[in-house]
């Protein structure tokens, strides 16, 4: 089958669009990224997106208006990326669509006098597929949090497909808006990966980049900004000292957590510490690094002996987040996940492709190992393209 696979992560930049060939089915599941390409968002839908996943209220109607107006653009990004990609849509087979994440609670919190996890991604999959007229599946998160999974990470069963290795202990690391792992200890089998959101990653740099340039900048290209800041120590203690760190996994975190009360919590921090902005930024960096690396000394490395940590996300394009892991894990490899074929920034939609392939061959792809779900769980809800 050809496969399309869709993703806007937490940083809501825009639509990751991936072309896969899939076939056969696991253990022996074989799976080619074919392309890939990246549609950005309208100035104002983005806003809008950022401004109801800070909780900021919205009406029912309007969430709903939301939900299409995404689906459309998604299905128009499915629509243009296999224009670039000189692929006639007729031929594509199924559309993965994970959506926008507005919201997620993966740990059970009172709610009406009983513990409730619950997830929303919009981007309306009917929408897409009645755009593309390609049967499109969506929504794959409640199915775990169903039988009482965190709903996340779920690019881990792609991370066991792609990286599991017979004599080599893996790490697979995603730097999107979170920073996410996917343990393979050597010659695992699937029961014994596991996974968990480390904290943030490029979340709070670019909140940061945003707020001190008046969003004029949206990121830090190449690490610029933080590279003429200084080290403020007392400062990165204090990010370090952060609660999140020290949770046991399974564990997940987002915007909810990491969105603007956490950065007017960093930005008063650095008024006390007498840090300038680009100091701020430099931080952040360093922060996001030695969030996962505290997150590997204290949950991993006891654990597993790991020869290789395998780099993904817009962060694997930052020189001082890869430098900074380098220098704090003597012994481990810190490589691209380019250097394994699939390019940086095209990892979690290739992996929204295969989850959506097993969803459509009804056959679980969660790993309640890294979710904390009682069992598999067949992920996704399936929207049919209209008859033709």
């Amino acid at each position: 089958m050809l496969v399309l696979g869709m993703m806007s992560g937490t940083s809501a930049d825009g639509i990751d669009v991936a072309l896969a060939r899939i076939s056969g089915a696991p253990p022996n599941l074989n799976a080619k990224l074919l392309d890939h390409a990246s549609v950005k968002f309208p100035s104002a839908l983005r806003e809008e997106i950022l401004r109801v996943a800070e909780q900021q209220p919205i009406t029912a109607g309007n969430l709903s208006q939301l939900n299409f107006r995404l689906g459309e653009l998604f299905g128009d990004a499915a629509i243009a990326a296999c224009r670039t990609f000189r692929m006639p849509l007729k031929k594509i087979a199924l559309i993965g669509s994970h959506g926008q994440t507005i919201f997620h609670q993966g740990k059970p919190a009172n709610f009406l006098g009983r513990p409730t996890g619950s997830t929303l991604q919009i981007g309306e999959p009917a929408v897409i597929a009645a755009r593309t007229g390609i049967t499109t599946i969506g929504d794959f998160r409640p199915a775990d949090i169903a039988l009482g999974g965190q709903g996340a990470p779920l690019v881990p069963y792609a991370d066991y497909l792609l990286y599991r290795h017979p004599k080599l202990g893996r790490i697979s690391l995603n730097l999107g808006g979170i920073a996410n792992i996917t343990v393979l200890p050597r010659a695992c089998r699937a029961r014994q990966v596991f996974a968990f959101d480390t904290g943030p990653a490029n979340m709070l740099i670019d909140a940061l980049v945003s707020h001190f340039t008046r969003g004029r900048v949206r990121f830090d290209k190449n690490a610029r900004l933080a590279s003429q800041g200084r080290r403020v120590p007392a400062l990165l203690d204090d990010l370090l000292r952060d609660p999140y760190l020290k949770l046991a996994p399974p564990k997940s975190t987002g915007r909810e957590y990491y969105g603007h009360a956490y950065l007017k919590k960093l930005l008063a921090l650095g008024r006390r510490h007498g840090a300038k902005p680009n100091d701020l930024i430099r931080v952040a960096t360093i922060f996001t690094a030695l969030s996962v690396v505290d997150a590997l000394n204290r949950f991993v490395l006891p654990k597993a002996k790991i020869h290789q940590l395998i780099v993904s996300g817009g962060g694997a394009r930052n020189p001082l987040i890869l430098a900074q892991l380098s220098a704090a894990l003597p012994g481990v490899e810190v490589l691209p996940s380019g250097r394994l074929g699939v390019p940086e920034e095209a990892k979690e939609a290739f992996a929204f492709a295969l989850l959506a392939h097993e969803a459509f061959h009804q056959r679980p792809a969660n790993l309640p190992s890294a979710t904390g779900a009682r069992g598999p769980a067949i992920l996704g809800k399936i929207s049919y393209a209209p008859p033709r």
